[in-house]
C-alpha cells in the first residue's frame, strides 16, 4: 500500500492554511445539510460558497444527471471526463451528447501515456495483469492534475453503488485530492436515476438500461445479472471493486 503526503505536507504555508480553510467548510456543510438532503439542496449549498470557475463535476458519462442537475445551478461549470483510451464507443456518444446539449465546458483530462505508449513500456493490456497500475495511470494520477486549482467538486456517487459506499457523505474533505468533495446524489438508487432522466431528458448512456448499471472501461465491464451489485461487473474476477479515487488511500 502506498500512502500518499496529506495536503498539509506538501503544499506551501498559503495552501495550508486554504487547506484548513476548505475543511472547515466541507465539515459546517456536513452539519449544515441533513444526511439525506436533496441534491438540488446540496449543489445550492456548494453555489454559495465558490465561483462558477472553482468548482468541477467529475462525470464518466454514465448519465448526465449529475452534471444537468449542477448546470442548473451553476451554468458553464467544468465537466471532467476522464479519456482512458479505453472507453465503450456508447460512453462517448454520451460525452458528446452532453457537450451538446447541457450548458457546461467539457475538459477531456488525458493520461500522459497513449494507450499505445503504455502497452510499449509497461507490457500490452496493463488492464489485465495489474489493473491498479492501469487505473492509477489512466485515472487517478490525470485526475489528481486535473482537480489542481479546484476548491470542489462534484461526483456521482451513491450509496446503494456497493457496500464499498454505503457511508458516503454528502459534503466532505478529500483529504487525498486537498478540497471538498460533494456527492449530491449519494441518497439516490439506481432508479432514481433513471426516472429523472426520463422526466427531464436528460442524455444516457445507451448501455445504462441494457445491463449495465456501472459503467467503466470497456476491457473491465461486464454485463450485470437482475439483483446483482450494480458494480459486480466492473473489473469481475479480479478482486478489485474501486479504481482508487473515491478512496482516502491510493493503492498499488
Amino acid at each position: 500500500m502506498t500512502t500518499h503526503p496529506t495536503p498539509e505536507q506538501q503544499t506551501s504555508p498559503e495552501q495550508q492554511t486554504q487547506t484548513a480553510e476548505l475543511r472547515a467548510l466541507a465539515q459546517s456543510g456536513a452539519e449544515a445539510l441533513d444526511w439525506d438532503a436533496r441534491a438540488e439542496d446540496v449543489i445550492a449549498w456548494a453555489a454559495q460558497q465558490f465561483g462558477t470557475r472553482e468548482m468541477a463535476v467529475a462525470c464518466s458519462m454514465q448519465d448526465a444527471v449529475l452534471p444537468a442537475m449542477v448546470a442548473d445551478q451553476i451554468p458553464g461549470v467544468d465537466v471532467l471526463f476522464l479519456e482512458t483510451g479505453y472507453h465503450f464507443a456508447e460512453t462517448i456518444a454520451e460525452r458528446n451528447e452532453v457537450a451538446r446539449t447541457l450548458d457546461v465546458n467539457i475538459v477531456d483530462v488525458m493520461p500522459t501515456l497513449s494507450v499505445a505508449e503504455q502497452d510499449q513500456k509497461h507490457g500490452k493490456d496493463l488492464f489485465a495483469s495489474d489493473p491498479a497500475a492501469c487505473c492509477r495511470m489512466r485515472k487517478m494520477e490525470p485526475l489528481a492534475e486535473a482537480l489542481t486549482g479546484y476548491k470542489l467538486w462534484f461526483t456521482g456517487v451513491r450509496r446503494d453503488e456497493a457496500p464499498t459506499r454505503i457511508n458516503t457523505p454528502l459534503v466532505t474533505f478529500d483529504e487525498l485530492h486537498g478540497l471538498i468533495k460533494v456527492n449530491p446524489l449519494a441518497t439516490w438508487s439506481f432508479d432514481d436515476l433513471v426516472s429523472y432522466s426520463h422526466e427531464h431528458s436528460v442524455p444516457v448512456n445507451l448501455l445504462l438500461e441494457n445491463g449495465y448499471p456501472s459503467i467503466g472501461c470497456q476491457p473491465c465491464t461486464q454485463p450485470v445479472a437482475p439483483g446483482e451489485d450494480p458494480r459486480s461487473g466492473r473489473w469481475a474476477g479480479s478482486g478489485k471493486v474501486e479504481c482508487g479515487i473515491h478512496t482516502t488511500e491510493a493503492t498499488s
